[in-house]
């Protein structure tokens, strides 16, 4: 489960934030998880309640936001928001595209006091 090392990065990444903006706390932490991503969210969610115990995180709501696979075909010069993970145009069926988002994961915003 690689999911326990992503939030122990995501929640240095949070303190890191709140000690650079003098918080004493971070109430909301917003992030973007791409659907290949290879991240399952509610193994985020778990990991995220029990390793944010005795942290700046540790009264912070995690809010998700799941990003579909876009594609941007060369071909016909367009972008596709993907239902299925099949790599070709849904418009013109060319397999000449490039992924634009949906295999990452994105800190969005912190909400500190």
């Amino acid at each position: 489960m690689h999911e326990f090392s992503i939030v122990n990065a995501l929640l240095d990444l949070c303190e890191k934030n709140a000690k650079e903006n003098s918080a004493s706390q971070v109430l909301k932490v917003e992030i973007k998880i791409g659907k290949l991503s290879g991240i399952e969210p509610h193994l985020l969610k778990t990991a995220f309640d029990t390793f944010k115990e005795g942290t700046l995180c540790e009264n912070a709501e995690l809010l998700m936001h799941l990003q579909d696979l876009v594609l941007y075909c060369s071909t016909c010069k367009s972008e596709s928001v993907l239902e299925k993970n099949e790599f070709y145009c849904p418009k013109c069926n060319s397999v000449e595209v490039s992924v634009l988002d949906g295999e990452e994961m994105y800190l969005m915003r912190l909400e500190m006091e």
